[in-house]
């Protein structure tokens, strides 16, 4: 197989292009309006985070079943292609062709012998070797590539893989730290909890187009304060509760995170006098909706977020991967994969499929947070020179065992500045 360049990640950034920005005196309490903003910021985030040594989220196992099976995905701003090959295996492939960078994949999913470019149609195999182009000899004696041209040295660039549990994982470096590593102890033991090594079972897709930073998405899975508040569904029918108990953990410096509750049900205490949407003489018809059947979460509900751009979750019995494809500076796409195990049975299949209904874009819970973050991108852009407040639950970033909180937040801001270089 062709493999990448191992000298340099791919446009890695210069010391040059760190933007010359100065962070507000509040350090991690306190997050600049114009980091959702920026342009020069959001091109530093792709080359900084979404390139190099930074381990993505590509897919599941089962989305290629079978040789020459790919599905269409996007790190950062980057395309690549996920296909198994002749072997079984599986690559992730860079979505441009050697030749004049067009994307070689155009379809999200599929099945295909070998990679032709609509362009100028080379040819590659499913490893990414090119394995031939029109016209190499030229035409009627005339052109051509030059006579020492090396087809291996011009295949679609491999990224390093990892398939843990049936999650498939790339890297556009083969230097940098193993997925193990990278992960670290806390956010593994999710991954391993949510994909326990029984084969997958593909459920279905939401996706959407929602008009606000990437970076605000990451921090509303690092916000239990919020859930406890907006989402009126979730207080009314007891999924998810400020008084319900919980663990909010800061993990890798400050990028990952796990947070996980425990569905404590409609019960009225002295807390939901402070949720002002909590509606307990409220009923819904359909019981099902709201009650899981017991299995092997045994009530837990949350998860893992992966940095920089995947969430591993479970929701009722909704088995989820909720993936963020940065567009610009203010737009980003939020792709749900749906999943189940081979060896459910059928109603409990039905009940994922049913559970799926409580997120995604038209979601009983989600359409609440892309409303939101559309609002605070409109108040962020408005106000670029403004700053927020993250000082729920202190201003220290060690884990929290409650769920009024944003330490989360002011970890994941402690690294971020760190990363980026702002003083």
């Amino acid at each position: 197989m062709n493999q990448p360049d191992q000298t340099s990640a791919p446009d890695a950034p210069s010391e040059s292009s760190a933007p010359a920005r100065r962070w507000p005196e509040g350090g991690h309490t306190r997050v600049p309006s114009w980091i959702y903003t920026d342009p020069e910021v959001f091109r530093k985030e792709m080359n900084l985070f979404f390139a190099g040594d930074t381990w993505h989220y590509v897919g599941l196992a089962c989305e290629v079943p079978e040789v020459g099976a790919f599905k269409r995905q996007w790190i950062g701003t980057r395309p690549v292609v996920m296909v198994r090959n002749k072997e079984g295996r599986i690559n992730v492939l860079e979505n441009r062709c050697a030749h004049r960078q067009a994307q070689i994949c155009w379809q999200n999913t599929g099945k295909v012998k070998d990679f032709t470019c609509p362009y100028h149609q080379w040819n590659f195999d499913l490893d990414g070797n090119l394995k031939g182009l029109p016209f190499r000899r030229g035409a009627a004696g005339q052109g051509g590539m030059p006579a020492d041209f090396d087809l291996s040295a011009h295949g679609l660039k491999a990224l390093r893989v990892v398939d843990r549990g049936g999650s498939i994982w790339a890297c556009f470096s083969q230097d940098g730290p193993s997925f193990e590593d990278y992960c670290g102890p806390e956010v593994l033991a999710e991954i391993d909890h949510m994909f326990p090594g029984r084969e997958l079972k593909l459920l279905g897709y939401s996706r959407q187009l929602i008009p606000a930073n990437w970076k605000m998405y990451l921090e509303n899975l690092k916000d239990p304060y919020h859930a406890t508040l907006l989402h009126t569904f979730y207080i009314t029918f007891g999924l998810w509760r400020a008084d319900s108990g919980g663990e909010c953990v800061p993990t890798g410096g400050g990028k990952h995170s796990v947070m996980i509750s425990y569905n404590k049900g409609k019960k009225v205490t002295d807390d939901t006098l402070q949720m002002a949407r909590f509606r307990s003489d409220l009923k819904i018809r359909d019981l099902e909706t709201v009650t899981p059947r017991k299995e092997f979460n045994a009530g837990r509900v949350g998860g893992a977020w992966v940095f920089p751009a995947a969430q591993l979750g479970i929701q009722a019995n909704s088995l989820k991967v909720r993936h963020v494809i940065p567009r610009s500076p203010g737009e980003h796409e939020l792709v749900f994969t749906y999943y189940g195990f081979a060896d459910d049975d059928e109603e409990l299949s039905r009940l994922r499929l049913k559970h799926a209904n409580l997120l995604g874009p038209a979601g009983f819970v989600s359409m609440d947070d892309s409303e939101m973050l559309t609002q605070v991108q409109m108040g962020a852009a408005g106000y670029p020179e403004s700053e927020g407040v993250i000082e729920m639950g202190g201003r220290d970033t060690e884990p929290a065992y409650y769920m009024v909180t944003e330490v989360m937040i002011r970890a994941f801001y402690a690294w971020y500045r760190e990363q980026m270089g702002f003083q």
